[in-house]
Formats: C-alpha cells, sequence, structure tokens
C-alpha cells in the first residue's frame, strides 16, 4: 500500500441509542468521532461513534418486519379490473 493516502484505521465503539447496545470493532471513523470517548469493559477508553439502528434494534433482523402480500394485492387487482388473457 502507499504510504499516506489511507484514513486511519483503528479500534472503535459503536453504540446503538436506541438499543442501548455497544460493541467493539475496527474502522476509519476514528479521527471522525467527535471527540467523544468511552471506557470499554476491557480497562482501555476508545473513541464512541453513535449509530441510530444496529442489528439489535433494526426490523428485519428483531423479526418485527412486515411482509407485505403481494399475493393479496394482485388477486384484489384483478377482480377490479378484470384478467386479461
Amino acid at each position: 500500500m502507499r504510504e499516506g493516502i489511507h484514513p486511519a484505521y483503528g479500534p472503535v465503539v459503536f453504540r446503538d441509542r436506541a438499543a442501548k447496545h455497544a460493541f467493539l470493532t475496527r474502522s476509519t471513523l476514528v479521527a471522525t468521532a467527535g471527540g467523544k470517548t468511552i471506557e470499554w469493559e476491557d480497562g482501555n477508553t476508545y473513541p464512541v461513534v453513535d449509530v441510530e439502528i444496529s442489528d439489535v434494534s433494526h426490523p428485519f433482523y428483531t423479526g418485527t418486519a412486515r411482509v407485505l402480500d403481494t399475493a393479496g394485492r394482485v388477486e384484489r387487482f384483478e377482480r377490479r379490473y378484470g384478467k386479461q388473457g
């Protein structure tokens, strides 16, 4: 890799404010974390990035996502306007 063109890459804590869940990972968002830090379970201090949604609070992953009944919509359309063909 060329020197000096890549962003800084280091440990960051992502915190889901809605679910009160946090996880430690590595990211290039270290420089844009806004200066906020958090003391992690291992006793070290890491930059923290607050996120709106994570896998803990997203409806798709939690099983609360709604599935649209597309077959019912097609049948209702055909009943209303008649089936062609």
